[in-house]
This record gives C-alpha cells, sequence and structure tokens, in this order.
C-alpha cells in the first residue's frame, strides 16, 4: 500500500527511487507525522504543480451523511484562521497561478499550478486549511444552497445521471460505490456543522494525506519546504481507518429501466462486478483495459465495426473500465440503437457480439495497434505535469505505489490475446452483471 512509499533516511536525499528510461523521475519520502511525498520533476518549464490528496472519498462517508466529502471540499475555500474567506484562491490568483479540487469515491484533493517560486507560499497556505479551518454557521447555511443546486443542474435535470445513479445503486448492495460522490438530496439538506467538523478532524490529517509535486523542483527543496509547513502537523492517531462494508458475492443478474420524457436517446447500459488494480498484481486489470479497448474504445472497435457499420442496429457502441479504485470496480457496456432497432433488439445484438468476440479470439493485428497508440499516448503524457500529478495521486490513493505506477505501461504491453478473453470469460458473466435501459416514458421496448 501506500506506506510502502517510505524509503529508509539514508535515501531521503538521495537519487530518485526510479528513474528508468521512459519514466518519469521519482522521488519519495515520507515524514516524520506519516505524510506521504512524491516529487516527480521536470524542468523544462519554470512552473509546478502543488497537491495535496486525502485518503478519504464519499465511499468513506459514515451512513446517513451522503455527500459530507464533497460538501467539506467546497468549506475548504471559506476561512482560516488566519486566511479570510476566499483569500486563499484569490492569493493564488494574485500570483498568476489557478486552483481548485474535486472529490471521489476514494480521494478529496486540492491543487495549485503557480509559477515555481510560488511553491513554498501555496505549501504555507493549504497546511494552514489541513488544520485550521474556520467556519460560520453562515457559511454552512450558503455552501449547502450551494451543492444542492450542483445536484439540481449536474444531476437531477440530467436524466442520464439519474439513470448512472440507479445503475451504481443497483449494482453495489453493501458498498459505498453505490452512494453518489455528490450525495442524495435527503441526506445532503440535512448537513451541517457538527457533521462537516467530524469528517474534517477524522479525516484531514498529515498521516491521511499525500503530498504530490510536479515541475521545475528539486526533490531535495521539496523535501524542506515539507518539513517546514507540513511537518510541524501533528500526525492523527485516531484518524478514520478505511473499514468499508465489502459486497457480498452476486449470484443473479439484476436490471432496471428507467424512464423519463426528458430522455433524447434511448439506449441499453450493462455494468459487471470487475477487478480493480492491485498493487503488485496488476495482470488482470492490464488485460480488462485492453479488451475495452478492442470492444468499444472507439469507432474501429469490435462492436462498433460489427453493430454499427455491418448491421446497423446501433449509432454507438461503447465498453469502458474504471481500474483505479480501492475496490471492486466495474467493467461498462453500452450501446445507443438506431432508428427503429428496439432496446430489447440492441441489447440481443449486443450480447451476440460479445460472445462472438470471445469465440473468435483477439485480433493480433488490432492488439498490436492499440498497444501502439498507448505506447504513444504514454509518452505525450509525460510533457503535462497536471496529467502527471493526477496519474499518480490517484493511483497512491487508491491503494497502488509508485512501482505500480511505473510498471503500468510495461505490463500493458506485455498482456497476450489469450490472456484477454481468459480475463472476458471471467468477468463478463450475467450473474455479476446490472443491465438497465435508459428511455422515454413512450419508448416501444419489443
Amino acid at each position: 500500500m501506500v506506506r510502502a512509499l517510505a524509503l529508509s533516511a539514508a535515501l531521503l536525499a538521495a537519487s530518485p527511487l526510479i528513474a528508468k528510461e521512459g519514466h518519469e523521475a521519482v522521488t519519495t519520502f515520507t515524514l516524520d507525522n506519516g505524510m506521504d511525498v512524491v516529487v516527480i520533476e521536470d524542468n523544462r518549464a519554470p512552473v509546478v504543480q502543488h497537491m495535496v490528496w486525502y485518503r478519504v472519498g464519499s465511499a468513506d462517508e459514515p451512513a446517513g451523511t451522503s455527500g459530507i466529502a464533497h460538501f467539506l471540499e467546497h468549506l475548504m475555500f471559506k476561512g482560516t484562521d488566519t486566511l479570510a474567506p476566499g483569500e486563499f484562491s484569490g492569493t493564488v490568483a494574485a500570483n498568476g497561478g489557478n486552483d481548485n479540487a474535486f472529490t471521489s469515491y476514494d480521494y478529496t484533493a486540492y491543487f495549485q499550478r503557480v509559477a515555481a517560486d510560488r511553491l513554498e507560499l501555496m505549501m504555507q497556505m493549504e497546511a494552514d486549511r489541513m488544520r485550521n479551518l474556520s467556519l460560520t454557521e453562515e457559511d454552512i447555511t450558503t455552501e449547502r444552497g450551494v451543492i444542492l443546486e450542483e445536484r439540481n443542474q449536474r444531476t437531477d435535470n440530467n436524466p442520464r445521471a439519474l439513470f448512472g445513479e440507479q445503475m451504481s445503486a443497483a449494482q453495489y448492495l453493501n458498498h459505498g460505490y453505490a452512494v453518489p460522490i455528490i450525495g442524495w438530496r435527503h441526506e445532503m439538506e440535512t448537513l451541517g456543522m457538527e457533521d462537516v467538523l467530524s469528517f474534517y478532524q477524522n479525516n484531514y490529517a498529515p498521516n491521511n494525506a499525500i503530498l504530490v509535486v510536479t515541475g521545475d523542483v528539486k526533490p531535495n527543496d521539496v523535501k524542506a519546504l515539507a518539513e517546514q509547513y507540513y511537518g510541524v502537523i501533528p500526525a492523527n492517531p485516531d484518524v478514520s481507518r478505511r473499514d468499508r462494508a465489502q459486497e457480498p458475492p452476486q449470484t443473479a443478474a439484476r436490471r432496471l429501466t428507467y424512464k423519463d420524457p426528458r430522455v433524447a436517446q434511448p439506449y441499453v447500459q450493462r455494468s459487471y462486478l470487475a477487478p480493480e488494480r492491485d498493487p503488485g498484481a496488476q495482470e488482470t486489470a492490464a488485460a480488462l483495459y485492453l479488451l475495452s479497448e478492442l470492444l468499444g474504445g472507439g469507432t474501429t472497435s469490435y462492436l462498433n465495426e460489427k453493430l454499427q457499420f455491418e448491421q446497423q442496429k446501433v449509432v454507438y457502441a461503447g465498453a469502458f473500465y474504471r481500474g483505479v479504485s480501492l475496490d471492486d470496480t466495474t467493467f461498462d457496456l453500452l450501446v445507443v440503437p438506431a432508428q427503429g432497432v428496439s432496446l430489447q433488439e440492441a441489447e440481443d445484438a449486443m450480447d451476440q457480439a460479445v460472445a462472438d468476440f470471445i469465440a473468435e479470439g483477439v485480433n493480433q493485428d488490432d492488439l498490436d495497434r492499440i498497444k501502439m497508440q498507448l505506447r504513444a499516448a504514454q509518452i505525450y503524457a509525460r510533457d503535462n505535469v497536471d496529467g502527471i500529478g493526477n496519474r499518480y495521486g490517484r493511483a497512491l490513493t487508491s491503494g497502488l505505489t509508485v512501482e505500480d505506477v511505473q510498471a503500468w505501461p510495461d505490463i500493458l504491453q506485455a498482456v497476450t490475446g489469450d490472456e484477454i478473453i481468459a480475463a472476458a470469460r471471467e468477468v463478463l458473466q450475467l450473474e455479476t452483471s446490472v443491465t438497465g435501459w435508459l428511455m422515454k416514458d413512450d419508448e416501444v421496448t419489443q
């Protein structure tokens, strides 16, 4: 797990942990208070991205307080004992930078992208709000209204988003991934100061955080600044543990139909429970990722060639695999029927096409093409300090290590067609699936 980031004292100021050809130069160390630090040096432009990732997301929320992780993310921009509300972002902007934050199931992250010589100021402010958040009841009331309006705009007024919520709720019976990140409206409406402060005090601590700094920096300089600003914050021995409720075995296929007169384009979606990328054992996840690319990764993918161009039964087909996840994730298929094709006909065609793909096996030319595209994309990605920081932060807060992140491209290249078919047979089982139809009220289903 992330604890593996710690290096011996002799290595703290030494050469990068991994500096193989084709990989970023990464240095890692752990402060005395348990805060992990990752530095990716890139001196091509005088820019730095400073990110603090907390190992807590919406799937870690106490029952009955859905949306509290995202709510706290908003409130972190209010003020501290030394910064007035809005002063944090105002200071970043005044120094020519930009900042924001985001919440997911497995993490909450805060970032600033600024000129490299402003890194110390960013650390000073971020360390301040890690321990000195100051809120009023007016802050709670105002920002609760903001997140409720956000849910109204992005979810309640979007039938696809509402359908997606129902799909997740049906897929996960016992796990926090069943609950939307933004929260259920009826619980969001009751979130108060006590909920916020409890969540903040239990989760926002240096021993529950990872500092990721990318760009024009020197690891030793980052280490000195991190010790100065973050290292003085005491560890929280009572930080919340990620003792999440896990899913029972799924032994029966689940189905749902979501009807909404606002639906512009009906479609069929199916999700299967699937293993995530595990530390030191990413091979199955790599096979599933390549399976998603081969099946529905673009217009030349198997499902699109077969269903859209040959049979003309759909206008779109896609396959998706979200491998970076702390717990079991999903493998998803989606087909949008062509004019005059019912949802049942589209689903049947999708099932037959998947069965044909498994029976025929992987076309080696297609696999080689996708691997070449991935290799090129991975090379280009090293030019983006924002993308690099996000890649490491997401992985590390989801249980992977630096070594796992850097091994991933080579693991993808080593996957064989037989391994992809084996993963498809293992994961694409109806017993572990949810099939959903998104449709208008008057949609013909047969």
